[in-house]
This record gives structure tokens, C-alpha cells and sequence, in this order.
């Protein structure tokens, strides 16, 4: 009790309430939808994974690796190839090596928390071309395979792996293409509501993420500040 009261103890009340009510929200709604047992556990652990990024926090990859494994089983359900792919073929492995990293850069030994930086100018433009660029080849692959709406899959997909790079390498940026992947991410979700599915957890979690990718924003831009002297 002693240690998770210590790792706590930065925590503002806003951070601590944010998480307790969405995990509230979704295991009530999970509940009454009768939701999946897989698609709780994405949700929830994906739920930590973000927040704990949003602080800065090494742990977050312990929740991911959990996340992404769960979630592409619940996407493979709804026929979101590019999601599945994604998860298992990128986002999966690619915890190990942000774990890696981000240990590498902690403010000191002791702490779980690291130190953020910024792009350059010319690493933002080099970036957002390789973005487009993407989206477009990816979307028309997604279409052959004859997944559902294959160019808003593929934005998701190029976006989060580009985002996930940023993140590995504590870019502040990388929560902009977060919020529009998140955005992406809960159309696809309501459109699978729509046509019947009973996803409602992972509806949830798209939009607790983008709640939290604006706010991890705003977290990265202070920590930057704050660690840019250590």
C-alpha cells in the first residue's frame, strides 16, 4: 500500500477522478450491453495504458501490451483488418521497444517519468507528407482485402503507427495525430453501433482516449518545460 500510495502522490485529483469515473462508465455499460469479457479488459487497460502516458509514466507498457492484444481480437470481430494488423503486427512489439527507450530516458535512475521533447521543423514536414502519403496506398490495400470503410481504417492505421514512433521517441507531437486518430477511431465505432454491434466498451474507450490525448497534450507541453533544464 505504501509504494502505490508513493506512486500516487503526483497525481492531481482531476487525473485520479478522470480514471476512476471512464472505468466506472465502462464496466457499468459493459454490463447492461452485455458486452464482451475481451473487449472490457482492451478497454480498461487501454484506459490505463493512455492515461499513464499522458503522465509520462514508464508503466504505461505494462497495460499496453495487455490492450493491444485484447483489442485486436475485438477489431479482427468487426472485420477492421487494418486495425488487427496494426496491433498485433506493430503496436505489440513495439511496447518492448518503447519500454526500452523511455527507461533510457527518465529524469533520474529512481523515477518512472521521462523527459519530452520537441520536433524540429523539418522532422513535422518530412512527417506529415509520409503521413499522406500512407493513408492514400494503405486505404487502397484495405479495399482489396474488402475491409469496412478502408480509407478511414487506413488514417487510423498510418496515423497511430507514426504517432506510436513519436511516442517511443517522447516527441510532444505525437498527441496532435493521437486526437485525430481518436476522433477517426469513435466513427468507426459508432458506425459498427449502428449496424448492430454491441461494442459499446470500446466506443467508450475511443472517446475516454481522446479526452485524454487533449489533455496529454497539455501535460507534454509543461512537462517539456519543466524538464528541459534536468
Amino acid at each position: 500500500m505504501e509504494w502505490i500510495k508513493k506512486y500516487f502522490s503526483d497525481w492531481k485529483i482531476f487525473e485520479i477522478l478522470w480514471l476512476s469515473v471512464f472505468t466506472t462508465i465502462i464496466l457499468g455499460l459493459s454490463i447492461y450491453w452485455k458486452d464482451s469479457v475481451i473487449g472490457v479488459i482492451a478497454s480498461l487497460t487501454g484506459i490505463w495504458n493512455v492515461v499513464l502516458v499522458a503522465k509520462g509514466k514508464i508503466a504505461n507498457y505494462y497495460f499496453g501490451i495487455i490492450a493491444v492484444t485484447t483489442y485486436a481480437y475485438t477489431a479482427y470481430n468487426q472485420q477492421y483488418y487494418g486495425e488487427v494488423m496494426l496491433n498485433m503486427i506493430y503496436f505489440f512489439p513495439m511496447q518492448f521497444v518503447g519500454l526500452y527507450l523511455w527507461r533510457k530516458k527518465r529524469t533520474s535512475p529512481q523515477k518512472d517519468e521521462i523527459k519530452v521533447v520537441y520536433m524540429t521543423n523539418k522532422q513535422r514536414i518530412i512527417w506529415f507528407f509520409i503521413t499522406i502519403l500512407a493513408t492514400v496506398l494503405y486505404g487502397f490495400v484495405l479495399r482489396k482485402l474488402g475491409g469496412n470503410l478502408p480509407f478511414i481504417d487506413s488514417s487510423s492505421t498510418v496515423m497511430s503507427v507514426i504517432a506510436m514512433v513519436l511516442m517511443v521517441f517522447v516527441f510532444v507531437e505525437q498527441w496532435i495525430l493521437w486526437i485525430v486518430v481518436d476522433i477517426v477511431s469513435i466513427i468507426m465505432w459508432i458506425t459498427v453501433m449502428l449496424n448492430g454491434g454491441n461494442d459499446i466498451a470500446v466506443l467508450i474507450m475511443w472517446t475516454a482516449f481522446l479526452v485524454n490525448a487533449m489533455y496529454g497534450l497539455y501535460n507534454w507541453i509543461k512537462l517539456e518545460r519543466q524538464t528541459r533544464v534536468i
